[in-house]
């Protein structure tokens, strides 16, 4: 009698497979439906959109986090690591609102573009932060990603509402670039994904919360009280947080199952993926200039090098890819694989939770 198991579902290649497309399929979708959703359907609220993010995480995480086994590390964690994750949350803030804020008058191409961007940020920190200069290699790499982002921004930021759209991308990318270089200092326990999340997720909201309140509060109470609305954007917002929550789920599992070597190159298949999709399905194939192609194929190709440069050299930066706002990291580190996925897979044996 075959006897079926998650460990041995997730070992077999086809589970692997499996496992790593609905992966790629979650990342791609979600970066989709944030951007219809904001510029298509007309949900013009960013910041309320980042907002019922981290509020639909942290509740629906809530019930496996406050298990037994979960309870008794929060303490521990919490004491000892809030600096770094007040920190961690602020950064979170300023990133997740701003990408989705740019989103609003900017394409997904450029965007995406713009994010792919991270690894120049996350070596000025290296550098300023932890004193560790890039190789040749990798400084190479960086100036082409350089020179590829700039000439697509510069061909897409050609009006007042796109060039605004452009700086916000880049501040919030900026953001994570700094806090990946600090996440090292900041945190002496290596937390997974979804701890990591269900802890920065209340933080951020209440980062977030004010300038709700200042810049978006009156506009969206009008916007849910209108006979144009209906109930129907509150379905659009759930489906678009439970793409999220699934997302970091699904990322946890293939920190777990899979090599560093596999997660680069589904980060290089995401890019053009997203890139080719956002022309077909969210028709955006009228910002493919000629000098946008340049770009876009330039800064590609940097983030390839980069990305296989530091999974040669095997010091691979530990990336943050949660609530609703998955990076172009150039890697999945192995450091990252934490006992968590292990231990519930071991708990489902004896109480399936």
């Amino acid at each position: 009698m075959l006897k079926f198991s998650a460990e041995s579902f997730y070992s077999h290649p086809a589970g692997k497979v499996l496992t790593v497309a609905a992966y790629l399929g979650l990342n791609i979708s979600l970066n989709m439906v944030n951007k219809w959703t904001l510029s298509i359907y007309g949900f013009r609220f960013p910041i309320a959109l980042s907002i019922a993010h981290m509020a639909f995480s942290f509740f629906a995480l809530s019930p496996f986090m406050l298990t037994k086994p979960m309870r008794e590390q929060h303490y521990s964690t919490l004491s000892k690591q809030w600096p770094g994750l007040l920190f961690i949350s602020v950064c979170f803030a300023i990133n997740v609102g701003l990408n989705n804020v740019s989103l609003t008058t900017i394409s997904l191409s450029l965007n995406q573009v713009i994010r792919a961007s991270i690894p120049v940020f996350t070596a000025i920190g290296a550098v300023l932060i932890e004193k560790k200069p890039p190789s040749r290699q990798e400084f190479l790499s960086l100036l082409v990603l350089v020179g590829g982002v700039s000439i697509a921004v510069y061909e897409g930021s050609g009006t007042t509402s796109s060039f605004t759209g452009v700086v916000l991308c880049l501040i919030g990318t900026a953001c994570n670039g700094l806090m990946m270089s600090s996440i090292g200092r900041l945190l002496s326990e290596k937390l997974d994904v979804l701890r990591l999340t269900f802890y920065t997720a209340p933080l951020t909201l209440i980062v977030l919360v004010p300038f709700f309140n200042k810049l978006e509060a009156p506009g969206y109470y009008q916007y849910a009280s209108g006979a144009t609305a209906g109930g129907a954007y509150v379905v659009v917002i759930l489906l678009g947080c439970l793409n999220a929550l699934l997302y970091n789920l699904i990322h946890s599992l293939v920190i777990k199952v899979t090599s560093s070597v596999t997660t680069t190159v589904i980060g290089e298949m995401k890019i053009v993926l997203i890139l080719l999709l956002s022309a077909v399905v969210l028709g955006e194939s009228d910002v493919w200039t000629v000098k946008m192609m340049i770009g876009c194929t330039t800064a590609i190709l940097g983030f390839c090098m980069y990305s296989h440069g530091r999974m040669m050299a095997g010091a691979q930066t530990v990336p943050v890819i949660i609530k609703g706002v998955p990076e172009l990291s150039p890697s999945l580190t192995d450091t990252l694989r934490t006992p968590l996925l292990a231990g519930g897979l071991m708990a489902g044996k004896s109480s399936r939770s």
